[in-house]
C-alpha cells in the first residue's frame, strides 16, 4: 500500500492509528494536521506522520484516506468542508466518533462518496498525542457503519489499512451501533457521573464519606473522570437512544425503590440474583464499549522500601504503569497495592515476574 494518509486529528486515537498504519504499511505517507502546532511538531518529531498538513483545504484533495479523528462536533464541520472540495474520486473517508448515526445521515446529505464510519471501542486513561500506543487497539472491537450496505468499497479499504490494529472489526448499522453503545458506554458514563455528583453534596452533610469513598466507590465511578467536553458532544450527539435508555433506568429504580419501601424480599433477591448471573455470564477480560480496567492485587508488607521494590521490578522488565494505589496499609498487617496496566498481558507478566522475585502474593480481580 503506496497511498497517501490524511489524519485529522493527532490525539490519543490519531496517533495510535498513524502508529499501526506506518508499521504494517511503511511505504504509505502520513500527513498529520491538528489544531495544536506542539502535537504536530511531536508527532512529525517521532515518526508518527511524514508530513504536517496545512489545512484540510489544502492537503485533502491529495489524500488516499482521509481519517477523521476530532470530537464529533468538529467532525461534522470537517465532513461539511470536505464536501465543497475538489477530492479524488477514490478517496475514501471515515471517522472514528462514538456516535455513528448522526454522522452517517451528515454524510447522506453532503452527498460525500466513500465513506465509512468508524469506531474503535479502545482508549486509555492517558490522552493526547504523547500516549500514543500501537497496542491501543489489539483484540478490541472496531465497529464500521457503513452508509450503503451494498457498497462496500470504503470498509474494505479502511479493513486494509488498519490491519495492523490488530482489532476485530466488526459491521453494524448507525443505529444499532448507537443503542448498543448507549447501554454499555453512555449510560453507564451517565450514572457514574450521577453517583459522583450525588456524594459530593452528600459529603457536604457527612465530611467522613470524602475519606471513606477511597475504596470500592472511587472505583466503581473510575470512568465519571472522563473528558467532560468530549462526553458532552457524545450524549447531544445520542439523543433518542440515550433519552430512552434513560427513561427505561429511572423505571427500575423506582421499582426498586418501591420494593424496599414495601420490604419486597423476593423481589430485590431476584433483582440482584438476575444481575449476578448476567454479569458472571459476561466474556472476561475483553475489550468492549467501555475500556477495561487491568487491576493487579499485591499483598505487601508494611516496611520501608516495599514500593520502590516493587516498581523497580516492573521497570527492569519494561512494564509500564497506568496507576497505583494503595488499598491498605496499618501496621504489622500486609497491606494492598493495586497496580493497574494498560492490557491483560502486561498484567500477567507483571504477576509472574513479581510471584518469582518476591513472596508476595498477587492476584486478580
Amino acid at each position: 500500500m503506496r497511498n497517501k494518509i490524511l489524519i485529522v486529528g493527532l490525539g490519543l486515537i490519531g496517533s495510535s492509528l498513524a502508529l499501526c498504519i506506518k508499521k504494517e504499511h511503511p511505504a504509505t505517507t502520513i500527513v498529520g494536521l491538528d489544531s495544536k502546532k506542539e502535537s504536530q511538531d511531536f508527532a512529525l518529531k517521532r515518526g508518527m506522520i511524514d508530513e504536517i498538513a496545512s489545512s484540510l483545504k489544502n492537503n485533502a484533495p491529495e489524500a488516499d484516506i482521509i481519517l477523521l479523528c476530532s470530537p464529533v462536533k468538529t467532525m461534522m464541520k470537517q465532513l461539511e468542508e470536505l464536501s465543497k472540495l475538489q477530492l479524488k474520486e477514490t478517496t475514501v473517508i471515515s471517522d472514528v466518533g462514538s456516535t455513528k448515526a448522526v454522522i452517517i445521515e451528515h454524510v447522506r446529505e453532503l452527498k460525500l462518496n466513500n465513506f465509512v464510519g468508524g469506531h474503535p471501542m479502545a482508549g486509555s486513561h492517558k490522552s493526547g498525542v504523547t500516549a500514543a500506543d500501537e497496542d491501543l487497539f489489539e483484540n478490541a472491537y472496531y465497529i464500521l457503519t457503513p452508509v450503503d450496505s451494498a457498497n462496500r468499497y470504503a470498509e474494505k479499504i479502511i479493513q486494509q489499512l488498519l490491519i495492523g490494529t490488530r482489532a476485530k472489526f466488526v459491521t453494524l448499522t448507525a443505529s444499532e451501533h448507537d443503542a448498543i453503545t448507549g447501554m454499555l458506554s453512555h449510560l453507564p458514563h451517565i450514572i457514574a457521573a450521577g453517583l459522583v455528583n450525588q456524594s459530593k453534596v452528600f459529603n457536604l452533610e457527612h465530611p467522613r464519606s470524602r475519606q471513606l469513598a477511597a475504596g470500592g466507590f472511587r472505583d466503581i465511578t473510575r470512568i465519571a473522570s472522563s473528558d467532560p467536553q468530549m462526553w458532552t458532544d457524545i450524549l447531544l450527539s445520542n439523543k433518542a437512544p440515550l433519552l430512552k435508555l434513560i427513561d427505561d433506568w429511572q423505571q427500575e429504580m423506582s421499582e426498586v425503590s418501591k420494593w424496599i419501601s414495601q420490604d419486597n424480599k423476593e423481589a430485590i433477591f431476584q433483582f440482584f440474583y438476575e444481575a449476578k448471573e448476567t454479569r458472571n455470564q459476561m466474556p472476561v477480560h475483553k475489550e468492549g464499549a467501555i475500556p477495561a480496567f487491568h487491576d493487579l492485587f499485591v499483598d505487601v508488607p508494611d516496611v520501608p522500601g516495599v514500593i520502590a521494590q516493587i516498581t523497580g521490578i516492573l521497570g527492569e522488565a519494561r512494564l509500564s504503569l497506568i496507576n497505583l494505589k494503595i488499598l491498605e496499609t496499618r501496621e504489622d498487617i500486609y497491606g494492598i497495592l493495586q497496580l493497574t496496566f494498560k492490557n491483560q498481558g502486561d498484567l500477567r507478566k507483571a504477576k509472574e515476574i513479581i510471584e518469582k522475585q518476591t513472596d508476595y502474593l498477587c492476584y486478580e480481580k
